[in-house]
């Protein structure tokens, strides 16, 4: 759900999650003598610690950004002109790795302040993406070295010695979490599916947890039962996500067929209300085409028609095109900002994941002439192009790629026409050039 709305929502809320954390971290040790009740600490000690802690913060911060953010670009081009992968890649580390030295030793902040603000400096430049990668192999270690090495802190028997508050412990994580994720979403007026898609995905304890944990056992704030709580319950709750997920599947899978359901009564009365003998129990309300309900919109029955799946760009351009030839256009978009725009200019459009169950079907696709998707996931194509074709056979189907392998499978899935994007790129830049 990585390019959906509800993808993007959960990594903001992650991300958001993670600096919390890391501040976190950071302020622990400072306010280790207060929170572990070793010893009073008068309120000019408090205030001494904190002021110290926040100096520090700060300090490192500033150098970060005034600094980091030049020196850190410029010796990644250098080792980029050398041509080489391998050094390339140890830079990566050596900066991150860096910075985290540089946050504990000499700022005296958290090694995971350090590192995070590596990480942020890099995603600046142009060479992210190749960062990203070229570190890819060592965060996939490290991600199961930690995995395992949470699983040996695990001591089997809380579950047998206090069930009573593991259970507890595990309710405040599956359920409050969930709970709170779901108000707050449904706040910012998201539909209640995504609310409740957002609380299934945050339904359990994140990474940060543990590092919060073994860092409250070193200074003697968290007892050794707590941590027990936080790991048994961290790893249940990991546990009983997938099978949350998929509950959650069914649910909206049962509530898309109510939705489509809906929508076939709705079409079939109002057809035989145009008959002339027809006898119609009760007048019925016409669906308007932007009724928005839930994830998607109910719109009219149609028919040869051209479904637009993916409404970025390219899409809008081809949406002009088609209203210029007077085409009826129904679009199926995942962005609920997209959404918005295109209902406000009074386009039929379906919001939600065009596999989503109904979702094609919320857009006639069994009754369209042509469909066109603008999307880039190559998979999520192909699924695409399997599923429209299973309903309607006759569909005239056209992308577009880059790639002459994917041109392949998209026509071997069914694809009528595949567009080389690289061609069309070559022939506007060649017009352009004609015009100068």
């Amino acid at each position: 759900m990585g390019d959906s709305t509800q993808g993007r929502i959960a990594t903001g809320w992650l991300i958001v999650e993670d600096i919390a954390m890391v501040f976190v971290l950071v302020m622990i040790p400072a306010l280790a003598p207060v929170l572990s009740g070793e010893g009073a600490v008068s309120s000019a000690n408090l205030l001494y610690l904190l002021g110290k802690t926040g100096v520090q913060i700060i300090a490192f911060i500033l150098v970060m950004l005034f600094l980091g953010r030049r020196i850190i670009p410029w010796s990644l081009q250098r080792v980029v002109s050398t041509g080489s992968p391998e050094l390339f890649r140890l830079a990566v580390i050596a900066i991150a790795l860096g910075c985290a030295i540089l946050a504990n030793y000499f700022f005296g902040v958290s090694f995971a302040l350090g590192a995070f603000f590596a990480g942020a400096i890099i995603s600046e430049t142009s060479m992210n993406h190749t960062a990203e990668e070229a570190s890819g192999g060592l965060r996939d270690f490290f991600t199961v070295l930690f995995f395992v090495s949470v699983g040996m802190l695990f001591d089997p028997s809380i579950i047998v010695r206090n069930p009573l508050l593991l259970l507890a412990t595990l309710l405040v994580v599956v359920i409050g979490k969930s709970a709170g994720a779901f108000l707050i979403v449904r706040v910012f007026g998201y539909p209640p599916q995504t609310a409740l898609t957002i609380a299934v995905a945050l339904a359990q304890i994140g990474e940060f947890s543990f590092m919060i944990a073994s860092l409250g056992a070193v200074y003697n704030i968290l007892p050794q039962l707590a941590s027990d709580l936080i790991l048994g319950s961290a790893l249940i709750s990991i546990i009983c996500n997938p099978f949350l997920f998929v509950w959650l599947n069914r649910y909206l899978e049962k509530q898309s067929q109510q939705k489509s359901s809906a929508t076939t009564i709705v079409s079939e009365s109002n057809r035989l209300s145009d008959k002339p003998h027809a006898k119609v129990a009760a007048p019925i309300k016409p669906v308007s085409i932007y009724f928005v309900d839930e994830d998607m919109a109910i719109a009219p029955a149609v028919s040869d028609h051209t479904v637009l799946v993916g409404a970025g760009p390219v899409g809008q351009e081809i949406i002009r095109h088609l209203h210029a030839r007077n085409e009826t256009v129904y679009v199926q978009e995942n962005r609920l900002e997209v959404v918005t725009e295109l209902r406000a200019r009074q386009i039929p459009v379906a919001y939600g994941h065009a596999l989503s169950d109904g979702m094609l079907d919320a857009v006639f696709v069994a009754q369209a002439k042509n469909l066109i998707i603008t999307i880039q996931n190559k998979t999520e194509v192909i699924s695409i192009i399997k599923a429209a074709i299973a309903l309607n056979p006759q569909l005239h189907i056209v992308t577009f790629s880059r790639y002459e392998q994917d041109k392949q499978l998209f026509i071997q899935a069914g694809a009528t026409k595949v567009v080389d994007s690289q061609l069309v790129l070559a022939n506007e830049i060649m017009q352009a050039f004609g015009q100068v």
